[in-house]
């Protein structure tokens, strides 16, 4: 008997899930517990295709349960946890690290030199602020400021407007 699995899927597309699941129960000889109308065709014409063409063979059976004994299944979802109950053992925290660095400026310890009107400006990158002539600054545009007399953006006075940078 050859199987025309095109013919098989489109007639399957055009069936409703309850129906689908009717035709799971006849393949496979159990209940479906899905209602997934694309995984039900898919399981399905898997195993009309396996009948037809032959399963898997009994070495190839063997080895996958081999390696089923091996593998560390969990049978049950994890239970979850209030944030007050202890954590016990390692724990995998996924997201988005976030630095409070910003990417525009150099490390700490760099010291940033700008030509204004004739005259060398030195500022002294520190962690969480700015050192220019002795005094401490906690933004770049109030250095800006304080050579200029004017406001102006700090990162676009020492050129620091990287784009890719920023991003």
């Amino acid at each position: 008997m050859a199987l025309n699995i095109k013919k098989e899927l489109a007639v399957m597309e055009r069936k409703s899930v309850r129906e689908l699941r009717e035709v799971y129960e006849d393949v496979f000889g159990e209940a479906c517990r899905s209602n997934h109308k694309q995984w039900i065709i898919k399981r399905v014409a898997w195993r009309m295709q396996a009948n037809v063409e032959g399963d898997l063979s009994e070495r190839a059976r063997k080895r996958a349960e081999e390696l089923a004994k091996d593998a560390d299944l969990r049978m049950k979802s994890p239970v979850n946890r209030s944030p007050a109950e202890p954590q016990t053992g390692m724990r995998r925290v996924t997201g988005k690290i976030t630095s409070s660095h910003d990417r525009r400026l150099p490390m700490p310890g760099t010291v940033l030199i700008r030509d204004y009107k004739g005259e060398e400006i030195q500022v002294m990158v520190l962690p969480n602020a700015f050192e220019y002539h002795g005094e401490t600054f906690k933004f770049l545009t109030a250095v800006a400021r304080a050579v200029t007399g004017l406001h102006c953006n700090g990162f676009r006075f020492f050129n620091l407007t990287d784009k890719k940078a920023s991003k």
